[in-house]
């Protein structure tokens, strides 16, 4: 969301390696989803946000 200004903050608190890390991309958690949203790939954005910040 372009409003919001908390980003940083978030991805601070995501920097331990027991919090974002632990996701292991099998898709479980998409295929049972009772939204039908895709919290892997939500997952994955972040990671590259994470990347990206570090560069």
């Amino acid at each position: 969301d372009s409003r919001d200004e908390a980003t940083g903050e978030r991805l601070d608190d995501l920097e331990d390696p027991f919090r974002l890390y632990r996701c292991i991309t099998i898709m479980n958690c998409a295929q049972t989803c009772p939204k039908g949203l895709n919290p892997a790939r939500a997952i994955a954005e972040i990671k590259k946000m994470m990347v990206e910040r570090q560069v």
